[in-house]
């Protein structure tokens, strides 16, 4: 026999099943809580994502920026960060906006007017900022390290000196457990620093002197120590049943014990002018050089200098790097700087293609790291176009999506079904309209 609804009952049925599949909907779709999403692979584990918008199509909002900024945009829930240079104020800030119009909630600056060496293309403000839901740090290079709530109210801030490279900053903090990573550098002086997540409190620094190589194949040879440093960002690799953190310094991959900041291993072979972070997947850790420097692949677990027994391939001079790639089914894929992809043999470092990829605008050159939706690739230019790749060993060019020659050197976020993407001159967010009720 079937059970009779209440008539009062039959009007809120429907309204309660929506709201029970929307609720389902938010929670199974991710936060982007640091740069690189919540893996800093630029992994994107949904499966809806668009994949065509211009400038008027399929825009849910855009917000126009104060100032330049090379930073990636975070998003917890309803919030975005974003960490933003104020030159003629002399201020560096975080922003934190709604998800759902793009409106300016609150924004928390801090003075700072000494002169700090960067380079013209580099503004201040360029390490994206990392949340864990409930505290936002952002590093301002020179200016400090800064913790605040999600109500913009400032909970410590740490000087860890100034940063003195020509050409500026760019690593962003990591969030791992109770402590707060910061990797220093480039410049006169570079190490990895533990701060205790609620206080800033130092609990470990694990200090890099790099050393000028004998042999360079970048082209900086002779010019003692001024190009060598690392504008990175370390990882968190599980191997071996421990947690590895690992970061590309000048010269080396080190792996250190990311409680202690003891080391765990190293391997030798980067060149010593380093921008991509290194990736992770299926057992290899690889990291990428810049400047027609070196390309090194390692497995993870080892003890001490793992160069003669964990190195898996070295391929020197290899294009130049900024962005970092993905690994996807046994190939690695990267956009290098001059707009040129390329699909790499994870086992054997080979290369397996290598295409140019035109977008509309008139740069097609890229800083940008890739993100990978399925077998998508997703890559700005620095025309602000977004590239599509197929993750795949036969090259194929999805489709090129340009907003108008909006000048980028951010990577893409990627939440709940939504892209924002951080312009020069705008925050703009990207979704299919068919969806503009995710994660709302």
């Amino acid at each position: 026999m079937k059970a009779k609804v209440p008539h009062r009952l039959r009007y809120y049925v429907p309204t309660l099943f929506a709201s029970f599949i929307l609720t389902i909907l938010s929670t199974s779709a991710e936060n982007w809580p640091a740069w690189r999403g919540k893996t800093g692979m630029g992994i994107v584990n949904e499966p809806s994502v668009p994949t065509h918008w211009s400038a008027t199509e399929n825009i849910r909002w855009k917000t126009p920026l104060p100032d330049r900024g090379n930073s990636t945009p975070i998003v917890w829930g309803n919030r975005i960060f974003l960490t933003q240079t104020l030159d003629k104020e002399q201020k560096r800030s975080l922003m934190c906006l709604d998800r759902a119009d793009g409106k300016v909630l609150w924004q928390s600056s801090v003075p700072y007017a000494e002169k700090e060496e960067t380079h013209e293309t580099n503004p201040y403000c360029s390490a994206s900022p990392v949340t864990d839901g409930t505290t936002v740090v952002a590093w301002y290079g020179s200016a400090g390290v800064y913790a605040y709530d999600f109500q913009g109210k400032e909970l410590w801030h740490r000087d860890l000196g100034k940063a003195d490279h020509g050409w500026g900053y760019g690593g962003s903090p990591l969030i791992h457990g109770s402590l707060v990573f910061v990797q220093f550098g480039p410049g006169s002086r570079n190490f990895l620093i533990a701060l205790d997540k609620k206080t800033g409190k130092t609990v470990w620094q694990a200090d890099e002197n790099a050393v000028e190589p004998a042999e360079r194949t970048d082209g900086f040879a002779g010019q003692k120590g001024k190009y060598m440093g690392a504008f990175t960002v370390p990882i968190l690799v599980k191997a071996g049943g421990r947690d590895e953190l690992v970061v590309s310094f000048p010269n080396r991959l080190r792996a250190l014990d990311p409680k202690t900041g003891k080391d765990l291993w190293w391997c030798h072979g980067l060149n010593p002018l380093v921008y991509a972070s290194p990736i992770h997947a299926e057992g290899i850790v690889v990291g990428m050089g810049g400047f027609n420097g070196t390309s090194i692949a390692v497995k993870p677990g080892g003890s001490g200098d793992v160069t003669a027994t964990h190195r898996i391939w070295e391929k020197r001079k290899t294009k130049q790097r900024i962005g970092s790639g993905v690994i996807h089914k046994g190939h690695i894929y990267v956009l290098n700087s001059d707009g040129i992809g390329e699909c790499i043999n994870l086992k054997t470092g080979d290369s397996v293609w290598t295409e140019r990829v035109n977008g509309k605008g008139a740069k097609s050159s890229s800083w940008s790291s890739m993100v990978l939706v399925g077998d998508k690739l997703y890559v700005p230019n620095q025309s602000g176009d977004v590239v599509i790749l197929r993750a795949s060993p036969k090259f194929e060019l999805i489709g090129v999506n340009a907003i108008g020659e909006e000048m980028t050197n951010a990577s893409l976020a990627v939440s709940n079904g939504e892209i924002f993407l951080r312009t020069h001159a705008n925050l703009w967010c990207i979704s299919d309209r068919r969806n503009q009720t995710a994660g709302r």
